[in-house]
């Protein structure tokens, strides 16, 4: 079968203190990071051994590309021929050099600019180096009012093909005049704007798309609970199949976007778990921005 798995493990520490990331905040001690690498080895094993078609993303709580095992595992799964594709969310601090080791045909990277934790330059060069190493990958801000000159030039200055992506901010209201801003730089604004209902919907999570833990336990997605069974007896087989989103609504693209009432299936064709549109220049006429009832 062709399976998409997200995986996160127990990381969690990180090199950045953003105050508005949602995410958990902690020194992981030594004890902590040697179980989040064990962890990880064991995921990798049993992803090298799957039978199945694989598409993976590393979605860690804490910054995962500046440990040595992250590099090691994405680079070596990138060259397995059922891994169809690999990729990881970082922040871009980690060297780039490991990147030599993997495959740019497989491997891919979501990465995020946080003004304020790194030089801009800093930052610019590195995806810059991702360009000229023939990496696929995608840049994002989130969408605070003071990122947005840092968010246009980066617009200005990455590789025209770069697609940039603007996260909407948690808790944050959009006024339509300041959605606007924010729709220029990404067209696809619009769906991580206002959360979407989701309660009854079919979704592909939970069928073809799974959420994995360093302990293995599997779930249907990263925001619902309800256990399906553990990866590595796989228990898990017996609970795939077509269901119903059990949420009222969701809000982050990497549970969204597995919504088959969206069309963003179509829209990053090719790109879904490193977020990448499969055709950037047209990704406007994809959509119609949304404008809430109360909006000024």
């Amino acid at each position: 079968m062709d399976l998409t798995v997200l995986y996160r493990g127990p990381l969690a520490s990180c090199d950045y203190d953003c105050p508005y990331c949602p995410f958990a905040k902690r020194r992981d001690s030594t004890a902590q990071l040697r179980a989040d690498r064990a962890a990880l080895e064991r995921f990798s094993r049993w992803a090298a051994d799957s039978g199945d078609q694989l598409s993976l993303l590393f979605t860690p709580w804490g910054e995962g590309l500046v440990r040595s095992w992250y590099r090691r595992t994405l680079a070596e799964l990138s060259h397995l021929p059922h891994i169809r594709r690999v990729a990881i969310q970082t922040n871009l601090s980690c060297r780039t050099d490991w990147l030599a080791d993997a495959d740019p045909e497989t491997l891919a990277l979501w990465c995020t600019y946080h003004p304020g934790q790194t030089p801009y330059d800093r930052f610019l060069a590195k995806c810059r180096d991702l360009a000229d190493r023939g990496i696929r990958f995608s840049v994002g801000v989130v969408g605070l009012p003071e990122h947005l000159e840092a968010a246009h030039r980066l617009r200005a200055e990455l590789p025209e093909h770069v697609y940039l992506w603007i996260n909407a901010a948690e808790g944050h209201t959009y006024r339509d005049a300041e959605a606007d801003d924010w729709t220029a730089l990404d067209p696809l604004f619009p769906y991580s704007r206002h959360p979407h209902a989701s309660a009854g919907l079919p979704c592909r999570t939970g069928e073809s798309v799974i959420s994995v833990d360093g302990d293995g336990t599997v779930r249907r997605c990263h925001f619902v609970r309800a256990e399906l069974g553990n990866l590595y007896d796989d228990s898990y087989r017996a609970a795939l199949r077509p269901r119903p989103c059990p949420l009222a609504v969701c809000d982050c693209h990497i549970g969204y976007v597995h919504l088959e009432t969206l069309p963003l299936y179509d829209v990053f064709a090719g790109g879904v778990l490193e977020r990448i549109p499969a055709r950037p220049s047209a990704i406007a006429m994809t959509i119609t921005p949304r404008r809430s009832r109360d909006a000024g």
